[in-house]
């Protein structure tokens, strides 16, 4: 006898199945607005800081872009409340560890784009007055995160894909509130299905508009930066 499928079960506890892919937008959202600008000062540390900050910088990229996110995850839910003394809830944990981690890819993400600028727009910045700092806000950057965009884009899938590692953590996100649903209506096929969807939904429609996005700018003459 073959499986029958019934998934009325999952339309009538639907809207907890947007509530948690709203939360898992959410910390997608504030994991990217934190670990952009954090990575910006990273890769500049790591490019024009002296040997006793660029040393370190290195390491800590190096190191949050090797170790497994889930263990970045337990580590800032369970070990470092102990060691500070300050309660650490799911949402708080889950942000910290995804705005680091990300920030050490989008430091190398700066770096490669900084660096991909042709040396001539610095002699040229220079041979004007400007100043490094000025070369670099004014010239450099704006020409290189114009370069970056793409990558800044599928980092963001990325992240997003990774988020589900909070349900392990009991956040309320998409995959965490299929698990509940799934437990209490013995549905495990439907309500998992439709998360699935979701998510597909969602990360696909990212991903054609960065497919988008790059073939624009290939266009016009812009590179980008992986």
């Amino acid at each position: 006898m073959g499986y029958e499928w019934d998934f009325s079960v999952v339309f009538r506890d639907f809207d907890l199945l947007l509530l948690g892919l709203l939360n898992t937008l959410k910390v997608t959202g504030l994991s990217l607005s934190l670990g952009v600008p954090i990575g910006l000062v990273l890769a500049l540390a790591r490019l024009y800081g002296k040997w006793p900050v660029r040393v370190p910088v290195i390491i800590l990229i190096d190191f949050l872009r090797s170790t497994p996110p889930i263990a970045q995850l337990f580590w800032f839910f369970f070990a470092l409340p102990m060691i500070i003394g300050i309660e650490m809830d799911p949402f708080k944990a889950s942000i910290l560890t995804f705005s680091l981690q990300s920030s050490a890819f989008f430091a190398e993400v700066f770096r490669g784009g900084i660096i991909s600028i042709d040396s001539g727009q610095w002699e040229a910045s220079k041979a004007l007055g400007m100043t490094r700092n000025q070369s670099l806000s004014r010239v450099i950057l704006p020409q290189a995160v114009k370069r970056m965009i793409p990558a800044f884009l599928e980092r963001a899938i990325e992240l997003m894909k990774t988020t589900t590692l909070v349900s392990t953590i009991s956040y309320a996100d998409l995959l965490y509130q299929a698990n509940n649903i799934a437990q209490s209506t013995y549905r495990s096929l439907e309500v998992l299905s439709v998360a699935a969807g979701l998510y597909f939904i969602v990360i696909f429609a990212c991903s054609i508009g960065v497919g988008r996005l790059e073939r624009y700018m290939s266009r016009s003459g812009e590179t980008t930066v992986n």
